[in-house]
């Protein structure tokens, strides 16, 4: 049997995602301009040296690139607020610029857990060895640490997932038509 599409037709699945990732790019570009100007306030006081603090590695060359990171953020806000408002009008190179946007979202989310898994053992080392803390209450406090952890990560799977499926249904022939 041949399928059918009414063509002009708006779907509401386009619609609502439109509009949560339009809510979401100006959200996250406003966190990022504040970020921005709370870090050129701290800048002249604020010496990071990769010695002196308790991170390692990859976060620790984040929070000395600070300021690029947040206007890297800034920039991606602006780029999917405006891949949202193509989607509302339904134009299709906003519809390939949201997808590559989403999937970059995925590649970012992915290496995140990774970011946050060596953040918060670097601080939980360099807290833990500073710290009198009984073995007794250490060992609360670790398990508190894993949940926390195990959470983080199902949470960004969890995100995962659901930008994967976001992506697969702007892929579909009913959708697509809509940007025809």
């Amino acid at each position: 049997m041949p399928q059918t599409f009414n063509v002009g037709s708006r779907s509401v699945f386009v619609s609502i995602t439109a509009w949560v990732f339009l809510a979401l790019g100006a959200v996250c570009g406003a966190v990022a301009l504040v970020q921005g100007a709370a870090t050129a306030s701290l800048l002249p006081g604020f010496a990071l040296r990769f010695d002196a603090t308790p991170l390692q590695g990859l976060a620790a060359v984040l929070a000395a690139n600070l300021p690029w990171v947040a206007a890297a953020v800034l920039a991606l806000s602006v780029a999917t607020a405006a891949a949202a408002i193509g989607l509302l009008l339904r134009l299709e190179w906003a519809r390939r610029a949201f997808i590559a946007l989403v999937l970059l979202a995925i590649v970012g989310n992915l290496a995140g857990v990774w970011l946050h898994q060596e953040l918060l053992q670097g601080l939980i080392d360099h807290t833990l060895s500073r710290s009198p803390l009984p073995r007794e209450t250490a060992g609360v406090f670790g398990g508190f640490i894993t949940a926390t952890r195990v959470a983080a990560v199902a949470m960004s799977l969890g995100i995962c997932v659901l930008l994967g499926w976001i992506v697969q249904r702007l892929n579909t022939p009913s959708v697509r038509q809509e940007f025809a």
